[in-house]
């Protein structure tokens, strides 16, 4: 199966990078999102999110016009679908983007077409893809109806890409490919082997699903633990980082590095979808979330032990992302521990992030100022390390050694 022109729904951290990679192997590619400002963004050559080297394969492509961006979906060889699944409520699975994407590409689709799901979902969501597309396009035939001969292929394919590094990773890494069928597969295996140099490995979809929320469940239960080491280790007066240090040396032992908890669309949210699907027997799972999530609180509880201290609290908090060198704030324990701090005013509140332009929403109304770092470092009297961005690693020791400091990431 031959791939002239393929369209990426969903033009954000994973959906940009991939339709600027595609397009620089001579692919026609159209990339669609609901968000004006991005479509217009990057019909100008420019990016909206922060991405090492993404603004210059971007301008290229666009300029060549490989790449075009739209909001509304037309017709193409391949749909790859790359749009948030968050959870809603009692973190159960919100699907709503991946019907929506479904029900956008359902009029343009074309007998012959593939039609990818990237998006990291629950087990059983490219089966409900299929069926969502069969309700919209009720005369076209779909793999879980026909898995002989479908009109239209359905497959799996998540992404496990680090935030950082995704232009080398798309193209670098394995991809574990899940069809509703075989013949699905093989046809969104071809589609990948155009732009992949790693091994591109097929399976069914539910396997496919479920193996991205193993990896991130897995990394997930590591960082609990070193996170639980590190509220054992400061109640026993213990410094944590020398601890896993020695404790590393050992040959079979590599505990990871604790922090304010866990951030980001992956590992804070995948493993609820395996929670989700099997609430009894994810016991391990489950607590690994609980201790993750229940973090931030620990950190809160440090600061306000810290602002106690003083009778005009000026509070420096460095950094919002979820992790470091980056601009994404989803999911980031750091931005919701300043929101917390935020909302209790506990003192004036420096935030220093410097990767984004402007203070979300949340925290310009409640009067926090998003300042240099040396303008914070020069006004505050407590210091909260929340990322370790390059720029604070390069803080010289005297420039704090008057401030009560919370350091959550090992950063002195």
């Amino acid at each position: 199966m031959s791939f002239e022109r393929v369209s990426v729904i969903g033009l954000g951290y994973i959906g940009l990078p991939t339709a600027a990679v595609l397009a620089s192997r001579g692919l026609d590619v159209v990339g669609v999102d609901v968000t004006e400002r991005a479509v217009n963004t990057i019909n100008r050559g420019e990016v909206h999110i922060v991405e090492p080297d993404l603004d210059i394969i971007v301008k290229a492509v666009v300029t060549t016009g490989k790449l075009r961006a739209t909001r509304q979906p037309e017709p193409a060889d391949a749909f790859m679908i790359a749009v948030p699944t968050p959870f809603k409520g009692d973190h159960e699975p919100d699907l709503s983007y991946i019907r929506a994407a479904a029900e956008a590409i359902a009029p343009v689709l074309e007998q012959g077409n593939l039609v990818v799901l990237e998006s990291t979902s629950p087990v059983g969501a490219t089966e409900q893809l299929s069926q969502w597309l069969a309700e919209f396009r009720p005369d076209l035939r779909f793999p879980h109806q026909h898995k002989d001969k479908p009109d239209v292929n359905l497959a799996h394919c998540p992404e496990r890409v680090l935030p950082g590094h995704v232009l080398h990773e798309l193209v670098a890494n394995d991809r574990v490919i899940g069809g509703l069928t075989e013949g699905c597969a093989e046809k969104a295996k071809a589609l990948y082997q155009t732009f992949v140099r790693g091994e591109c490995i097929t399976t069914d979809a539910r396997t496919a699903e479920m193996c991205k929320l193993t990896e991130n469940a897995f990394r997930d239960v590591n960082i609990a633990f070193a996170n639980e080491l590190s509220i054992i280790a400061d109640k026993q007066r213990i410094n944590v980082w020398e601890l896993i240090e020695l404790a590393n040396r050992h040959p079979r032992v590599n505990i990871l590095n604790p922090g304010p908890g866990v951030g980001g669309h992956c590992i804070a949210v995948d493993p609820w979808f395996i929670v989700s699907g099997a609430p009894e027997e994810a016991r391990l799972i489950h607590t690994a979330r609980l201790v993750n999530d229940g973090k931030p609180y620990y950190v809160l509880q440090k600061v306000r032990q810290a602002a106690d201290q003083f009778k005009k609290p000026v509070i420096a908090c460095l950094g919002l992302a979820f992790k470091a060198d980056i601009d994404d704030l989803r999911e980031s324990p750091a931005m919701a521990i300043v929101e917390t701090l935020a909302r209790e005013q506990l003192g004036e509140l420096l935030i220093v992030e410097p990767n984004i332009d402007e203070l979300p929403v949340s925290l310009a109304e409640a009067g926090c100022r998003l300042v240099a770092l040396d303008e914070a470092l020069e006004n505050c009297n407590t210091l909260v390390a929340l990322v370790d961005h390059k720029p604070f690693k390069h803080i010289a020791l005297s420039r704090i050694a008057s401030k009560v400091v919370i350091d959550t990431r090992g950063l002195w």
